[in-house]
């Protein structure tokens, strides 16, 4: 409750000190009227308020912040603050993102933010957030320089503070335009005073300073980021688009040049263990090695002992330290087809803690014993030290293993990899008997130029190699997951749900309408699945199968609650084996390290309450890398089809929606549009549980997984978007006509659409006409 004053002035008005001791009291809760009810002020008296108001906010003692005034240098009651960092202990810390503060306190306060106990949404580093001043004893958060808390009432959406294009000289009017990478975006006119360094054809990044409804908005070049001919321009679109940090702070960079490699104290001699690395054949960090052997315990016949080793970046990387707060805030390295964003410094991930071939590497590694059926006895995880024997790509393994060796796999052939081979066949029968979700999505790659454009799209095999690291990896997470839940260790999950109701019902329907049933009920398994890919392997409806099957599942995730990996088929599951490029393995290592007493860089006492925010954030991050990769990807590919503009492609229709059709290249795997209003003369209704859109009169129907023909219509590198025209006959219907749940008896109905006229039943869509679009009609 706000107390009524007596002014002290002869005039009935309070001193400026009177006034400014008020607002002090009474901190984002005073505005004109509070004072003026509090002093007793009415009539004309007002006036003479408001004079002395303004008078002070000149002077700067006080502003004005949602039609409250408050002291300057102090905070509202409810403001909004930019997540700045998180410290040591992995508690948020962020500042107002509008400051200004009196003359002896110009810098912008620290604050912490707790998040919003009630909401699932956890604001990440850089999300503005709108926030209230809470009460709270910050002796106990032990936070150097942090006098004030806030809590968290909802993140606010990303704010568009630049726009990425290409900057254009205007020889006629003078000045410049940009051209944005977003479609959607109109152009806008930059001043030469505005354009700063920015040359004819540069990639930049603006900000709108003046427009009006009739003039063209105006921009200021904030950035130039490069030539758009430059080897990585492509890439920084969606770098700077996605808000990715890719410099190094200089305070990162020293911490990283100091750091040096530890002798063997406290760490386990494997130097012996013939160790080996199995990557890609340009990778640059190799943060796992892995070896196995027979075992000869007799009790214990036609069993295998596994080892793997993985870069002990916690050493390197301690809690609080500069580099790990920059690792905290990019969550993971992002990849892209030209450059790496990687998560640590070079001097880290690709010296200090790349397992090389001959050098002395410590180490985190799990010793895991199976049986012959592939079934786990038991593991033990060291801290150690190794030195690997030798370092082979993928392609190197498997043709050893082929009979085609060469100076590297030739002496290494026996000893390490055919035991190793062997090691993996038990491991596989595991893998049979738990039967995980058997999902084979092709993954094309872009192979580049020098000088950055496309050369070729390939699809690299599928090799058993592959296959083996993949699943002495598996079982090393396995293997830290049960051990952190048997010390009561709190971890971060690599957590994967069960499909929604939802989902498996539109599963169902769809499974129907190919004469096909999935069970209701029960104990859901991803055997069942597995046994619907398996009935349609061989048949022209596999490719469609496996994708509404693919888009029937959950998204996998980190969290410190565990529900197990649906997906894997695996109660237990969490992520241990690159901590060089996953935030969230380095949190596994350090949880490890504290929970097995390894060293005194583990996880702290306490921090159990910090694995939520902190799994929430690397969840955000790791989308925010898929989309940039995705982004990258469609754009580099665009850029290499837009010479092809009229040229004939065959495809598989991707994607049905209400508005048309989505259809990926065979050869490329790009992926265009094809706008319903595009496919002919008949009305297109949208059938969401078959994915098929179908003709009203015709029976016409395009089905997700169908193969058509089409032409490149249009190309846009800068957006990354391709549209298409059909030049398939869609399927026709039995019946000659849209089944009888989606047919009408008046009106269009709702999710109709078409261009105007009807094409007659059995008539052949002209391909080269321009289709006749509805006038007035909504989309």
């Amino acid at each position: 409750m706000i107390r009524k004053r007596r002014p002290t002035m002869e005039d009935g008005l309070p001193s400026k000190d009177e006034i400014l001791a008020f607002i002090a009291e009474n901190p984002g809760k005073a505005g004109k009227r509070e004072i003026a009810r509090a002093f007793g002020i009415s009539g004309g008296a007002r006036i003479g308020l408001k004079r002395i108001l303004k008078e002070l906010t000149e002077d700067g003692h006080i502003e004005k912040s949602r039609k409250r005034l408050v002291k300057s240098g102090e905070l509202p009651a409810v403001g909004v603050y930019r997540v700045s960092e998180r410290d040591p202990q992995g508690d948020l810390i962020g500042v107002p993102v509008k400051w200004e503060g009196s003359d002896e306190n110009a810098t912008p306060p620290r604050l912490l933010i707790e998040p919003d106990k009630k909401s699932k949404a956890v604001p990440g580093i850089g999300d503005r957030v709108l926030a209230k001043l809470i009460e709270r004893d910050l002796e106990q958060f032990e936070l150097p320089g942090i006098r004030q808390a806030v809590r968290v009432i909802k993140i606010l959406p990303k704010r568009e503070d630049s726009i990425l294009g290409i900057y254009r000289r205007d020889p006629i009017n003078g000045g410049g335009r940009l051209v944005p990478i977003d479609k959607k975006t109109q152009e806008l006119s930059i001043d030469d005073a505005s354009k700063g360094d920015a040359s004819e054809g540069d990639l930049v990044a603006v900000s709108i300073t003046r427009s009006g409804r009739s003039k063209t908005p105006r921009a200021h070049v904030r950035e130039v980021i490069g030539p758009m001919a430059s080897e990585q321009a492509v890439s920084m679109i969606a770098i700077h688009a996605l808000g990715i940090p890719y410099i190094f702070p200089d305070a990162v960079l020293t911490e990283a040049e100091r750091a040096t490699q530890p002798d063997l104290k406290g760490r386990e001699d494997w130097r012996d263990v013939p160790l080996i690395t199995i990557d890609p054949a340009d990778a640059k960090d190799h943060d796992d090695a892995i070896y196995a052997e027979p075992d000869d315990d007799p009790a214990n016949e036609g069993g295998v002992i596994a080892y793997v080793a993985i870069a002990d970046v916690a050493y390197h990387v301690r809690m609080g330290g500069n580099i790990d707060r920059e690792a905290i805030k990019r969550g993971n390295s992002v990849y892209f087809p030209d450059r790496v964003v990687p998560m640590l410094p070079e001097r880290i991930s690709n010296d200090l803690c790349s397992l090389r071939e001959g050098e002395d590497r410590p180490s985190m590694a799990v010793r895991m014993v199976f049986d012959k059926t592939g079934k786990k006895k038991r593991h033990s995880f060291h801290r150690v030290m190794i030195r690997v024997a030798a370092g082979i790509s993928y392609n190197q393994a498997q043709s050893a293993i082929d009979d085609t060796t060469d100076e590297v796999t030739g002496p290494i052939l026996e000893s390490i990899l055919k035991p190793l081979w062997a090691g993996y066949e038990v491991l596989k029968t595991g893998r049979d008997a738990r039967e995980p979700l058997e999902l084979d999505i092709p993954e094309r790659k872009l192979m580049l130029k020098p000088d950055g454009t496309i050369d070729r799209v390939v699809i690299p095999p599928r090799l058993d190699a592959h296959k083996l690291v993949e699943e002495f990896m598996i079982q090393a997470n396995v293997a830290a997951a049960e051990t952190l839940e048997k010390h009561k260790q709190g971890l971060i999950y690599r957590i994967h749900d069960n499909p929604s109701p939802e989902k498996l019902e539109g599963l169902r329907e769809f499974l129907q309408s190919m004469d096909l049933s999935f069970p209701k009920g029960g104990n859901l398994r991803p055997s069942m699945f597995n046994a619907i890919l398996r009935r349609t392997a061989e048949t022209e409806q596999a490719p469609l199968v496996s994708q509404v099957v693919l888009r029937s599942q959950a998204q996998a995730e980190y969290n410190p609650e565990n529900i197990g990996h649906f997906g894997l088929n695996l109660l237990k599951y969490a992520h241990f084996t690159s901590p060089i490029r996953r935030y969230a393995d380095l949190v596994v290592h350090r949880a490890l390290i504290a929970a097995l007493k390894l060293g005194d860089d583990g996880l702290p006492a306490g921090f159990d309450g910090k694995l939520a925010d902190i799994a929430g954030h690397i969840s955000t991050t790791e989308r925010r890398a898929m989309a940039a990769e995705r982004d990258t990807k469609d754009r580099l590919i665009a850029a290499f089809l837009s010479d092809k503009v009229g040229a004939r492609f065959t495809g598989k229709i991707s994607g049905v929606t209400r508005v048309g059709l989505f259809v990926q290249l065979s050869d490329t795997g790009a992926d265009g549009f094809i706008p319903a209003s595009t496919l002919g003369y008949d009305y297109y209704h949208y059938d969401e549980p078959n994915h098929q859109l179908i003709g009203e009169a015709t029976g016409e129907t395009f089905r997700l997984g169908d193969i058509v023909d089409v032409k490149l219509v249009e190309a846009a590198p800068l957006a990354g978007a391709l549209r298409f025209e059909m030049l398939t006959e869609g399927r026709r219907h039995p019946k000659g006509k849209a089944p009888g749940h989606l047919t009408r008896n008046k009106g269009r109905g709702k999710g109709s659409f078409g261009s105007k006229g009807r094409k007659k039943p059995g008539t052949t869509r002209p391909r080269t006409v321009k289709p006749r679009v509805k006038k007035g009609r909504k989309r």
